[in-house]
Protein backbone atom coordinates (compact mmCIF):
# COMPACT_ATOMS: atom_id res chain seq x y z
CA UNK A 1 0.00 0.00 0.00
CA UNK A 2 1.14 3.58 -0.68
CA UNK A 3 2.54 5.85 2.07
CA UNK A 4 -0.31 8.14 1.07
CA UNK A 5 -2.87 5.71 2.20
CA UNK A 6 -1.06 5.02 5.84
CA UNK A 7 -2.95 7.17 8.90
CA UNK A 8 -0.05 6.82 12.11
CA UNK A 9 -1.97 8.20 15.43
CA UNK A 10 -2.65 7.69 18.48
CA UNK A 11 -4.71 8.67 21.67
CA UNK A 12 -3.54 10.93 24.48
CA UNK A 13 -5.82 11.83 27.50
CA UNK A 14 -5.70 12.15 31.23
CA UNK A 15 -6.49 8.80 33.07
CA UNK A 16 -10.01 7.55 33.09
CA UNK A 17 -11.04 10.29 30.10
CA UNK A 18 -12.10 6.89 27.64
CA UNK A 19 -9.07 6.23 25.66
CA UNK A 20 -9.56 2.52 25.77
CA UNK A 21 -13.22 2.17 25.29
CA UNK A 22 -12.83 4.70 22.47
CA UNK A 23 -10.35 2.64 21.01
CA UNK A 24 -12.44 -0.11 20.96
CA UNK A 25 -15.00 1.68 19.13
CA UNK A 26 -12.64 2.67 16.19
CA UNK A 27 -11.85 -1.59 16.34
CA UNK A 28 -15.36 -2.48 15.89
CA UNK A 29 -15.93 0.47 13.30
CA UNK A 30 -13.48 -0.42 11.34
CA UNK A 31 -14.24 -4.29 11.48
CA UNK A 32 -10.85 -4.98 12.91
CA UNK A 33 -12.01 -7.51 15.57
CA UNK A 34 -15.15 -9.94 15.07
CA UNK A 35 -18.07 -8.60 17.47
CA UNK A 36 -18.45 -11.87 18.88
CA UNK A 37 -14.46 -11.39 20.01
CA UNK A 38 -15.31 -7.86 21.05
CA UNK A 39 -15.16 -7.09 24.97
CA UNK A 40 -14.55 -4.23 26.96
CA UNK A 41 -11.11 -2.80 26.58
CA UNK A 42 -9.84 -4.75 24.47
CA UNK A 43 -6.28 -3.50 24.36
CA UNK A 44 -5.99 -3.71 28.18
CA UNK A 45 -4.45 -6.75 27.98
CA UNK A 46 -3.14 -7.24 31.52
CA UNK A 47 -5.40 -8.15 34.56
CA UNK A 48 -4.28 -4.88 36.29
CA UNK A 49 -5.31 -2.71 33.66
CA UNK A 50 -8.62 -4.46 33.04
CA UNK A 51 -9.70 -3.84 37.34
CA UNK A 52 -8.07 -0.59 37.44
CA UNK A 53 -9.02 0.82 34.05
CA UNK A 54 -5.98 2.13 33.04
CA UNK A 55 -3.35 1.51 30.80
CA UNK A 56 -0.37 0.42 31.47
CA UNK A 57 1.36 -1.29 29.09
CA UNK A 58 0.53 0.87 25.13
CA UNK A 59 -0.83 -1.05 22.96
CA UNK A 60 -0.33 -0.82 18.99
CA UNK A 61 -3.11 -2.08 16.28
CA UNK A 62 -3.58 -1.95 12.87
CA UNK A 63 -7.22 -1.27 11.16
CA UNK A 64 -8.42 -1.12 7.59
CA UNK A 65 -11.05 1.46 6.64
CA UNK A 66 -12.85 2.12 3.93
CA UNK A 67 -13.41 6.18 4.05
CA UNK A 68 -16.37 7.60 2.63
CA UNK A 69 -14.67 8.94 -0.77
CA UNK A 70 -14.55 5.44 -1.56
CA UNK A 71 -10.67 4.91 -0.94
CA UNK A 72 -8.77 2.45 0.97
CA UNK A 73 -6.91 3.46 4.26
CA UNK A 74 -4.47 1.56 6.90
CA UNK A 75 -4.63 3.24 10.54
CA UNK A 76 -2.15 2.63 12.99
CA UNK A 77 -3.14 3.39 16.19
CA UNK A 78 -1.28 3.20 19.72
CA UNK A 79 -2.97 3.14 22.73
CA UNK A 80 -0.78 5.07 25.32
CA UNK A 81 -0.90 5.14 29.16
CA UNK A 82 -2.03 8.36 30.70
CA UNK A 83 -0.56 8.15 34.30
CA UNK A 84 2.34 10.81 35.05
CA UNK A 85 4.96 7.37 35.91
CA UNK A 86 4.67 6.60 32.38
CA UNK A 87 4.84 9.72 30.63
CA UNK A 88 8.55 8.51 28.47
CA UNK A 89 6.00 6.00 26.74
CA UNK A 90 3.87 8.62 26.02
CA UNK A 91 6.67 11.02 24.46
CA UNK A 92 7.99 8.30 22.45
CA UNK A 93 4.50 6.84 20.94
CA UNK A 94 4.03 10.59 19.68
CA UNK A 95 7.71 10.54 18.33
CA UNK A 96 5.98 7.18 16.31
CA UNK A 97 3.04 9.41 14.70
CA UNK A 98 1.77 11.99 12.56
CA UNK A 99 -0.97 12.99 14.30
CA UNK A 100 -2.94 12.66 18.35
CA UNK A 101 -6.74 12.56 19.19
CA UNK A 102 -6.58 14.46 22.51
CA UNK A 103 -9.34 13.17 24.17
CA UNK A 104 -11.20 15.66 27.49
CA UNK A 105 -13.90 14.09 29.31
CA UNK A 106 -16.86 16.50 29.39
CA UNK A 107 -17.94 15.66 32.90
CA UNK A 108 -14.72 16.15 34.43
CA UNK A 109 -12.96 18.65 31.91
CA UNK A 110 -9.37 19.10 31.15
CA UNK A 111 -7.08 17.54 33.85
CA UNK A 112 -3.72 17.68 34.98
CA UNK A 113 -1.89 14.67 32.54
CA UNK A 114 -4.14 16.75 29.64
CA UNK A 115 -1.93 19.37 29.36
CA UNK A 116 1.07 17.52 30.21
CA UNK A 117 0.44 15.00 27.35
CA UNK A 118 -0.64 18.07 24.94
CA UNK A 119 2.71 19.57 25.75
CA UNK A 120 4.57 15.80 24.86
CA UNK A 121 2.27 16.56 21.38
CA UNK A 122 3.37 19.91 20.48
CA UNK A 123 6.86 18.93 21.40
CA UNK A 124 6.59 16.50 18.37
CA UNK A 125 5.01 18.54 16.34
CA UNK A 126 1.84 16.04 15.87
CA UNK A 127 -1.47 17.07 14.47
CA UNK A 128 -3.64 17.33 17.00
CA UNK A 129 -7.76 16.76 16.93
CA UNK A 130 -9.45 17.67 20.13
CA UNK A 131 -12.38 15.23 20.99
CA UNK A 132 -14.77 15.66 23.80
CA UNK A 133 -15.79 12.07 25.13
CA UNK A 134 -18.14 11.02 27.12
CA UNK A 135 -21.02 13.64 25.93
CA UNK A 136 -23.61 11.49 26.75
CA UNK A 137 -23.41 11.58 30.49
CA UNK A 138 -26.10 13.25 32.49
CA UNK A 139 -23.46 15.24 33.86
CA UNK A 140 -21.66 16.10 30.82
CA UNK A 141 -20.79 19.98 30.89
CA UNK A 142 -20.06 20.24 27.33
CA UNK A 143 -19.73 24.13 26.51
CA UNK A 144 -17.72 24.47 29.63
CA UNK A 145 -15.36 21.22 28.14
CA UNK A 146 -15.34 23.09 24.64
CA UNK A 147 -14.11 26.68 26.11
CA UNK A 148 -11.46 24.47 28.15
CA UNK A 149 -10.05 22.53 24.88
CA UNK A 150 -9.78 26.11 23.23
CA UNK A 151 -8.34 27.86 26.09
CA UNK A 152 -5.49 25.26 26.32
CA UNK A 153 -4.62 24.64 22.56
CA UNK A 154 -5.79 27.96 20.79
CA UNK A 155 -8.14 25.84 18.20
CA UNK A 156 -11.74 26.92 16.73
CA UNK A 157 -14.61 25.68 18.03
CA UNK A 158 -16.09 23.35 15.11
CA UNK A 159 -12.71 21.75 15.15
CA UNK A 160 -13.73 19.87 18.52
CA UNK A 161 -15.53 16.81 17.77
CA UNK A 162 -18.20 15.52 20.29
CA UNK A 163 -18.12 12.08 20.76
CA UNK A 164 -19.07 8.83 23.04
CA UNK A 165 -16.60 5.86 23.13
CA UNK A 166 -19.89 4.26 24.86
CA UNK A 167 -22.57 4.52 22.53
CA UNK A 168 -20.21 5.40 19.72
CA UNK A 169 -21.40 8.83 18.68
CA UNK A 170 -18.70 10.59 16.98
CA UNK A 171 -16.69 7.75 15.97
CA UNK A 172 -17.18 7.87 12.42
CA UNK A 173 -16.34 11.76 12.42
CA UNK A 174 -13.13 10.77 14.42
CA UNK A 175 -12.04 8.65 11.60
CA UNK A 176 -12.37 10.86 8.71
CA UNK A 177 -11.36 13.33 10.95
CA UNK A 178 -8.09 11.00 10.62
CA UNK A 179 -7.70 11.00 6.91
CA UNK A 180 -8.38 14.40 6.33
CA UNK A 181 -6.44 16.35 9.33
CA UNK A 182 -3.32 14.00 9.68
CA UNK A 183 -1.03 13.95 7.65
CA UNK A 184 0.60 10.66 5.99
CA UNK A 185 3.76 9.27 7.33
CA UNK A 186 7.43 11.05 5.64
CA UNK A 187 10.01 8.48 4.89
CA UNK A 188 12.15 6.90 1.94
CA UNK A 189 12.34 3.62 1.10
CA UNK A 190 15.55 4.00 -0.82
CA UNK A 191 17.32 5.34 2.21
CA UNK A 192 18.88 2.66 4.51
CA UNK A 193 16.64 0.82 6.94
CA UNK A 194 16.11 2.71 10.16
CA UNK A 195 13.25 2.42 13.09
CA UNK A 196 12.44 3.92 16.50
CA UNK A 197 11.45 1.09 19.24
CA UNK A 198 8.87 2.45 20.93
CA UNK A 199 7.89 -0.52 23.29
CA UNK A 200 9.52 -3.62 23.92
CA UNK A 201 7.93 -6.43 25.61
CA UNK A 202 10.02 -10.38 26.40
CA UNK A 203 8.72 -13.09 24.44
CA UNK A 204 9.35 -16.32 26.49
CA UNK A 205 9.60 -17.74 22.28
CA UNK A 206 10.68 -15.19 20.63
CA UNK A 207 13.26 -13.22 22.79
CA UNK A 208 12.61 -9.80 23.08
CA UNK A 209 9.83 -8.12 20.45
CA UNK A 210 10.89 -4.61 19.55
CA UNK A 211 7.06 -2.59 18.49
CA UNK A 212 8.69 -0.33 15.71
CA UNK A 213 7.78 2.67 13.51
CA UNK A 214 9.79 2.14 10.26
CA UNK A 215 10.99 5.17 9.37
CA UNK A 216 13.33 4.82 5.83
CA UNK A 217 14.03 1.81 4.06
CA UNK A 218 12.98 -1.74 5.13
CA UNK A 219 13.68 -4.49 7.05
CA UNK A 220 13.19 -8.54 6.29
CA UNK A 221 13.49 -12.16 8.37
CA UNK A 222 16.80 -13.19 8.73
CA UNK A 223 18.56 -9.70 8.16
CA UNK A 224 20.90 -8.55 11.10
CA UNK A 225 20.11 -5.30 13.03
CA UNK A 226 22.35 -3.65 15.17
CA UNK A 227 20.54 -1.27 18.32
CA UNK A 228 22.46 2.19 18.36
CA UNK A 229 22.12 3.15 21.81
CA UNK A 230 23.13 -0.43 23.58
CA UNK A 231 25.57 -0.95 20.44
CA UNK A 232 23.68 -4.40 20.50
CA UNK A 233 23.45 -6.30 17.55
CA UNK A 234 21.22 -8.86 16.45
CA UNK A 235 19.01 -11.22 13.52
CA UNK A 236 15.50 -10.12 12.73
CA UNK A 237 13.87 -13.90 13.33
CA UNK A 238 10.46 -12.65 12.61
CA UNK A 239 8.08 -9.57 12.24
CA UNK A 240 5.10 -8.08 11.33
CA UNK A 241 2.08 -5.97 12.69
CA UNK A 242 -0.94 -6.15 15.42
CA UNK A 243 -4.17 -6.94 14.31
CA UNK A 244 -3.94 -6.52 17.87
CA UNK A 245 -2.56 -9.86 17.96
CA UNK A 246 0.89 -10.31 16.40
CA UNK A 247 0.18 -11.12 12.41
CA UNK A 248 3.83 -12.47 10.85
CA UNK A 249 4.35 -10.64 7.21
CA UNK A 250 7.75 -10.72 4.86
CA UNK A 251 8.52 -6.78 5.26
CA UNK A 252 8.40 -3.68 7.17
CA UNK A 253 8.74 -0.55 4.76
CA UNK A 254 9.05 3.42 5.90
CA UNK A 255 5.74 4.36 7.22
CA UNK A 256 4.58 1.34 8.77
CA UNK A 257 4.30 0.70 12.05
CA UNK A 258 5.16 -3.22 13.37
CA UNK A 259 6.58 -5.71 15.53
CA UNK A 260 10.13 -7.25 15.33
CA UNK A 261 11.32 -10.55 17.51
CA UNK A 262 14.86 -10.11 17.54
CA UNK A 263 16.04 -13.02 19.75
CA UNK A 264 17.40 -10.87 22.82
CA UNK A 265 17.17 -12.30 26.20
CA UNK A 266 16.04 -8.96 27.84
CA UNK A 267 14.53 -5.58 27.28
CA UNK A 268 17.65 -3.88 28.74
CA UNK A 269 19.23 -4.72 25.38
CA UNK A 270 16.51 -2.77 23.54
CA UNK A 271 15.51 -0.15 25.36
CA UNK A 272 12.19 2.58 24.24
CA UNK A 273 13.48 5.38 22.40
CA UNK A 274 16.21 3.50 20.73
CA UNK A 275 17.18 3.34 16.79
CA UNK A 276 17.24 0.25 15.27
CA UNK A 277 19.11 0.00 11.95
CA UNK A 278 20.97 -2.86 9.25
CA UNK A 279 24.23 -3.94 11.04
CA UNK A 280 25.60 -3.14 7.64
CA UNK A 281 24.79 0.51 8.04
CA UNK A 282 25.87 0.98 11.55
CA UNK A 283 28.03 3.21 10.82
CA UNK A 284 26.75 5.26 8.51
CA UNK A 285 23.58 5.38 9.53
CA UNK A 286 22.59 8.35 12.32
CA UNK A 287 20.33 7.65 15.51
CA UNK A 288 17.02 9.43 15.39
CA UNK A 289 16.87 11.95 17.75
CA UNK A 290 14.99 11.72 21.71
CA UNK A 291 16.73 8.41 23.12
CA UNK A 292 17.23 8.84 26.62
CA UNK A 293 17.62 6.43 29.38
CA UNK A 294 15.23 6.54 32.19
CA UNK A 295 16.57 6.56 34.96
CA UNK A 296 14.32 5.25 38.29
CA UNK A 297 13.29 8.32 40.54
CA UNK A 298 11.66 6.63 43.49
CA UNK A 299 13.72 3.54 45.73
CA UNK A 300 11.76 1.66 47.95
CA UNK A 301 13.15 -1.78 49.63
CA UNK A 302 11.29 -5.22 49.41
CA UNK A 303 11.74 -8.04 51.69
CA UNK A 304 10.62 -11.05 52.08
CA UNK A 305 8.48 -12.01 54.99
CA UNK A 306 9.54 -15.48 55.34
CA UNK A 307 14.00 -15.81 54.70
CA UNK A 308 13.86 -18.97 53.09
CA UNK A 309 11.70 -17.15 50.20
CA UNK A 310 14.61 -14.88 49.32
CA UNK A 311 15.94 -17.08 46.39
CA UNK A 312 12.14 -17.06 45.15
CA UNK A 313 11.44 -13.75 45.07
CA UNK A 314 14.68 -12.84 43.07
CA UNK A 315 13.93 -14.95 40.32
CA UNK A 316 10.29 -12.95 40.45
CA UNK A 317 11.56 -9.71 40.49
CA UNK A 318 14.24 -11.03 37.49
CA UNK A 319 11.08 -11.90 35.66
CA UNK A 320 9.18 -9.01 36.06
CA UNK A 321 12.53 -6.72 34.78
CA UNK A 322 12.61 -8.75 31.91
CA UNK A 323 9.68 -7.23 30.20
CA UNK A 324 9.72 -3.29 32.13
CA UNK A 325 13.30 -1.83 31.67
CA UNK A 326 12.27 1.35 33.99
CA UNK A 327 12.21 -0.82 36.90
CA UNK A 328 16.00 -2.35 38.42
CA UNK A 329 16.29 -4.05 41.95
CA UNK A 330 19.89 -5.05 43.62
CA UNK A 331 20.60 -7.54 46.64
CA UNK A 332 20.75 -5.71 49.98
CA UNK A 333 20.76 -7.24 53.72
CA UNK A 334 19.22 -5.14 56.77
CA UNK A 335 20.57 -5.76 60.05
CA UNK A 336 16.53 -5.84 61.40
CA UNK A 337 14.92 -7.30 57.95
CA UNK A 338 17.40 -9.69 56.79
CA UNK A 339 18.19 -10.14 52.90
CA UNK A 340 15.81 -8.07 50.92
CA UNK A 341 16.42 -6.04 47.51
CA UNK A 342 16.27 -2.15 46.89
CA UNK A 343 14.04 -1.34 43.74
CA UNK A 344 13.91 1.63 41.75
CA UNK A 345 10.41 2.73 39.98
CA UNK A 346 9.10 5.68 37.54
CA UNK A 347 6.86 6.60 40.66
CA UNK A 348 4.03 5.32 43.01
CA UNK A 349 1.70 3.56 40.31
CA UNK A 350 4.99 2.15 39.39
CA UNK A 351 5.87 0.75 43.04
CA UNK A 352 2.27 -0.13 43.37
CA UNK A 353 2.15 -2.34 39.91
CA UNK A 354 4.97 -4.12 40.83
CA UNK A 355 4.23 -5.35 44.30
CA UNK A 356 0.54 -6.03 42.88
CA UNK A 357 1.75 -8.41 40.32
CA UNK A 358 4.44 -9.96 42.93
CA UNK A 359 1.21 -10.95 44.76
CA UNK A 360 -0.57 -12.06 41.75
CA UNK A 361 1.71 -13.47 39.13
CA UNK A 362 4.13 -15.24 42.05
CA UNK A 363 2.28 -15.33 45.68
CA UNK A 364 4.94 -13.38 47.12
CA UNK A 365 3.34 -10.52 49.47
CA UNK A 366 6.69 -8.48 50.04
CA UNK A 367 7.61 -6.55 52.91
CA UNK A 368 7.92 -2.55 51.91
CA UNK A 369 9.64 0.42 53.28
CA UNK A 370 8.96 3.87 53.02
CA UNK A 371 9.59 5.31 49.55
CA UNK A 372 12.59 7.49 49.30
CA UNK A 373 14.51 9.27 46.56
CA UNK A 374 17.93 9.75 45.37
CA UNK A 375 20.31 12.51 47.21
CA UNK A 376 23.53 13.44 45.43
CA UNK A 377 26.40 14.49 48.11
CA UNK A 378 29.17 16.68 47.35
CA UNK A 379 32.03 15.72 49.22
CA UNK A 380 35.73 17.27 50.46
CA UNK A 381 37.88 14.71 49.25
CA UNK A 382 36.10 13.82 45.29
CA UNK A 383 35.75 15.90 42.50
CA UNK A 384 32.77 13.99 41.45
CA UNK A 385 29.08 13.93 43.35
CA UNK A 386 27.94 10.66 44.81
CA UNK A 387 25.00 9.33 44.70
CA UNK A 388 23.26 8.41 48.22
CA UNK A 389 20.06 5.99 48.07
CA UNK A 390 19.82 5.89 52.06
CA UNK A 391 20.12 7.60 55.29
CA UNK A 392 23.39 4.97 56.62
CA UNK A 393 25.12 5.43 53.10
CA UNK A 394 25.88 9.02 54.15
CA UNK A 395 29.19 9.52 55.32
CA UNK A 396 30.20 11.99 58.04
CA UNK A 397 28.96 15.67 58.84
CA UNK A 398 32.61 17.25 58.45
CA UNK A 399 33.55 15.53 54.61
CA UNK A 400 30.22 16.73 53.51
CA UNK A 401 30.51 19.93 51.61
CA UNK A 402 26.61 20.17 50.13
CA UNK A 403 23.39 17.91 49.64
CA UNK A 404 21.23 18.08 46.96
CA UNK A 405 17.71 16.78 46.26
CA UNK A 406 15.37 16.57 43.38
CA UNK A 407 12.55 18.74 42.19
CA UNK A 408 9.87 18.43 40.04
CA UNK A 409 7.25 21.02 38.70
CA UNK A 410 4.19 20.45 39.95
CA UNK A 411 0.89 21.03 38.27
CA UNK A 412 -2.51 21.16 40.42
CA UNK A 413 -5.66 21.57 38.66
CA UNK A 414 -8.77 22.06 41.18
CA UNK A 415 -11.73 24.40 41.17
CA UNK A 416 -11.18 27.99 42.48
CA UNK A 417 -13.04 27.56 45.81
CA UNK A 418 -10.28 24.96 47.08
CA UNK A 419 -7.49 27.48 46.52
CA UNK A 420 -6.97 28.50 50.21
CA UNK A 421 -6.81 24.90 51.48
CA UNK A 422 -4.64 23.98 48.48
CA UNK A 423 -2.06 26.70 49.46
CA UNK A 424 -1.92 25.61 53.18
CA UNK A 425 -1.66 22.21 52.25
CA UNK A 426 1.78 23.21 49.76
CA UNK A 427 2.53 25.56 52.27
CA UNK A 428 3.52 22.53 54.90
CA UNK A 429 6.00 20.59 52.25
CA UNK A 430 8.50 23.06 51.53
CA UNK A 431 7.32 23.90 48.28
CA UNK A 432 7.53 27.29 46.08
CA UNK A 433 5.03 28.84 44.40
CA UNK A 434 5.20 29.87 40.99
CA UNK A 435 2.30 31.24 39.02
CA UNK A 436 -1.90 30.63 38.96
CA UNK A 437 -3.59 30.06 35.95
CA UNK A 438 -7.67 30.38 34.95
CA UNK A 439 -8.58 27.82 32.50
CA UNK A 440 -12.06 29.30 33.19
CA UNK A 441 -13.89 31.10 35.87
CA UNK A 442 -14.49 27.84 38.20
CA UNK A 443 -11.23 26.04 37.48
CA UNK A 444 -7.28 26.84 38.08
CA UNK A 445 -3.98 25.33 37.51
CA UNK A 446 -1.17 26.50 40.19
CA UNK A 447 2.00 25.57 39.54
CA UNK A 448 4.91 24.77 41.98
CA UNK A 449 8.57 23.61 42.66
CA UNK A 450 8.72 20.90 45.08
CA UNK A 451 11.46 18.19 46.45
CA UNK A 452 10.14 15.26 44.53
CA UNK A 453 10.47 13.56 48.75
CA UNK A 454 7.69 16.08 49.43
CA UNK A 455 5.20 14.62 46.52
CA UNK A 456 5.80 10.82 46.88
CA UNK A 457 5.27 10.90 50.60
CA UNK A 458 1.29 10.78 50.88
CA UNK A 459 0.91 13.96 48.75
CA UNK A 460 -1.93 12.93 46.34
CA UNK A 461 -3.62 11.52 49.09
CA UNK A 462 -4.32 14.56 51.09
CA UNK A 463 -4.83 16.54 47.71
CA UNK A 464 -7.61 14.66 46.85
CA UNK A 465 -9.09 14.35 50.33
CA UNK A 466 -8.98 18.08 50.52
CA UNK A 467 -10.47 18.58 47.57
CA UNK A 468 -13.18 15.89 48.14
CA UNK A 469 -11.40 14.47 44.65
CA UNK A 470 -11.98 17.27 42.55
CA UNK A 471 -8.05 17.66 42.39
CA UNK A 472 -5.44 16.45 40.03
CA UNK A 473 -1.48 16.75 39.85
CA UNK A 474 0.86 15.92 37.37
CA UNK A 475 4.53 16.39 38.31
CA UNK A 476 8.05 15.92 35.54
CA UNK A 477 11.10 16.57 37.16
CA UNK A 478 13.27 19.69 36.77
CA UNK A 479 16.92 19.04 37.93
CA UNK A 480 18.76 18.64 41.83
CA UNK A 481 19.19 21.21 44.15
CA UNK A 482 20.99 21.99 46.79
CA UNK A 483 18.94 21.89 50.30
CA UNK A 484 19.86 22.09 54.34
CA UNK A 485 19.30 18.21 54.49
CA UNK A 486 20.64 16.74 57.95
CA UNK A 487 20.72 12.59 58.80
CA UNK A 488 18.25 12.08 61.96
CA UNK A 489 19.65 9.15 64.05
CA UNK A 490 17.95 7.31 66.66
CA UNK A 491 19.07 5.89 69.56
CA UNK A 492 17.89 2.91 71.60
CA UNK A 493 19.30 2.22 74.92
CA UNK A 494 22.01 4.80 73.60
CA UNK A 495 22.79 2.62 70.42
CA UNK A 496 22.37 3.93 67.41
CA UNK A 497 20.50 1.93 65.16
CA UNK A 498 21.30 2.50 62.01
CA UNK A 499 18.15 1.08 59.71
CA UNK A 500 15.59 3.68 61.64
CA UNK A 501 17.78 6.72 60.31
CA UNK A 502 16.69 8.85 57.79
CA UNK A 503 17.77 12.14 55.58
CA UNK A 504 15.39 15.46 56.37
CA UNK A 505 14.57 18.62 56.33
CA UNK A 506 16.97 20.73 58.99
CA UNK A 507 13.88 22.86 59.73
CA UNK A 508 11.90 19.18 60.14
CA UNK A 509 14.25 17.07 61.79
CA UNK A 510 12.60 17.92 65.28
CA UNK A 511 9.00 17.36 64.34
CA UNK A 512 10.47 14.26 62.71
CA UNK A 513 12.21 13.21 65.22
CA UNK A 514 10.14 13.58 67.89
CA UNK A 515 7.21 11.55 66.20
CA UNK A 516 9.12 8.96 65.33
CA UNK A 517 10.60 9.14 68.84
CA UNK A 518 6.64 8.66 70.26
CA UNK A 519 5.90 5.79 67.53
CA UNK A 520 8.64 3.57 68.75
CA UNK A 521 7.85 3.70 71.92
CA UNK A 522 4.42 2.44 71.78
CA UNK A 523 5.89 -0.94 69.90
CA UNK A 524 9.31 -1.68 71.27
CA UNK A 525 8.71 -3.91 73.93
CA UNK A 526 9.57 -3.44 77.90
CA UNK A 527 12.43 -4.62 79.17
CA UNK A 528 13.51 -5.26 82.95
CA UNK A 529 15.11 -1.66 82.70
CA UNK A 530 14.29 1.62 81.55
CA UNK A 531 15.00 2.12 77.49
CA UNK A 532 15.90 5.72 76.39
CA UNK A 533 14.80 6.62 72.69
CA UNK A 534 16.58 9.40 71.60
CA UNK A 535 16.39 11.34 68.14
CA UNK A 536 19.38 13.44 67.47
CA UNK A 537 21.36 14.72 64.36
CA UNK A 538 25.09 14.97 65.03
CA UNK A 539 25.83 14.90 68.51
CA UNK A 540 22.09 17.19 69.36
CA UNK A 541 19.29 15.03 71.19
CA UNK A 542 16.32 16.47 69.72
CA UNK A 543 13.76 14.02 71.05
CA UNK A 544 13.27 11.85 73.86
CA UNK A 545 11.29 9.52 74.91
CA UNK A 546 11.09 6.41 77.72
CA UNK A 547 10.13 3.59 78.39
CA UNK A 548 9.55 2.13 81.81
CA UNK A 549 10.80 -0.73 82.89
CA UNK A 550 9.17 -3.91 84.39
CA UNK A 551 9.14 -3.53 88.55
CA UNK A 552 9.36 -6.22 90.68
CA UNK A 553 7.73 -6.10 94.13
CA UNK A 554 10.92 -6.87 96.16
CA UNK A 555 8.81 -6.16 99.00
CA UNK A 556 5.99 -8.80 98.85
CA UNK A 557 7.08 -11.06 101.12
CA UNK A 558 8.23 -8.57 103.74
CA UNK A 559 6.45 -8.87 107.14
CA UNK A 560 6.76 -7.00 110.48
CA UNK A 561 10.44 -5.55 111.15
CA UNK A 562 11.88 -1.78 110.68
CA UNK A 563 11.29 0.08 107.30
CA UNK A 564 15.14 0.16 106.65
CA UNK A 565 15.07 -3.31 105.95
CA UNK A 566 12.26 -2.06 102.97
CA UNK A 567 14.02 0.94 102.37
CA UNK A 568 17.30 -1.93 102.16
CA UNK A 569 15.72 -4.54 99.70
CA UNK A 570 14.61 -1.35 97.10
CA UNK A 571 17.91 0.50 96.75
CA UNK A 572 19.64 -3.40 96.55
CA UNK A 573 16.79 -3.43 93.45
CA UNK A 574 17.74 0.40 92.01
CA UNK A 575 21.64 -0.64 91.88
CA UNK A 576 20.70 -3.88 89.79
CA UNK A 577 18.58 -1.83 87.27
CA UNK A 578 21.37 0.62 87.04
CA UNK A 579 24.11 -1.92 86.05
CA UNK A 580 21.35 -3.64 83.91
CA UNK A 581 20.64 -0.85 81.96
CA UNK A 582 24.47 -0.32 81.28
CA UNK A 583 25.18 -3.84 80.14
CA UNK A 584 21.87 -4.57 79.09
CA UNK A 585 20.94 -4.70 75.19
CA UNK A 586 17.85 -4.08 73.08
CA UNK A 587 16.44 -6.83 71.27
CA UNK A 588 13.94 -4.55 68.10
CA UNK A 589 11.98 -7.58 66.49
CA UNK A 590 11.14 -7.02 62.58
CA UNK A 591 7.78 -5.24 63.64
CA UNK A 592 9.43 -2.39 65.06
CA UNK A 593 11.33 -1.35 62.08
CA UNK A 594 8.37 -1.92 59.92
CA UNK A 595 6.11 0.57 62.11
CA UNK A 596 8.77 2.96 61.41
CA UNK A 597 9.53 2.62 57.58
CA UNK A 598 5.99 1.62 56.52
CA UNK A 599 4.59 3.93 54.19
Amino acid sequence: MLMNDIRNFCIIAHVDHGKSTLADRLLELTGTVDKRKMRDQLLDTMDLEQERGITIKLQPVRMHYRAKDGRDYIFNLIDTPGHVDFGYEVSRSLAAVEGAILLVDASQGVQAQTIVNLYHAIEQDVEIIPVVNKVDLPNAQVEKTIREIIYILGCKKEEIILASGKTGQGVEEILESIIKRIPPPKGDLNKPFRALIFDSKYDSFKGVLAYIRVFDGEVKPQEKIFMKATSVESEVIELGYFKPELIKQEKLEAGSIGWVATGLKSVEECRVGDTIVKFSHRLTTEALTGYRAIVPMVYASFYPKEGDQYNYMRDALGKLKLNDAAFNFEPQSSIALGKGFRCGFLGLLHLEIVEERLRREFNITPVVTIPSVVYLVKVKSRPEKIKIYSAHELPDPSVIEQIEEPYVKLDIIAPERFLGSIMELMSLTRSEYKNTQYLDSERIILTFETPLIEVIINLHDKLKSLTSGFASMNYEIIGYRPNDLVKLDILIAGEKVEALSRIVPKEKAFEVGRSLAEKLKEVIPRQNFQVPIQAAVGGKILARETIKAFRKDVTAKLYGGDVTRKKKLLEKQKKGKKRMALAGKVDLPSEVFLAALRR
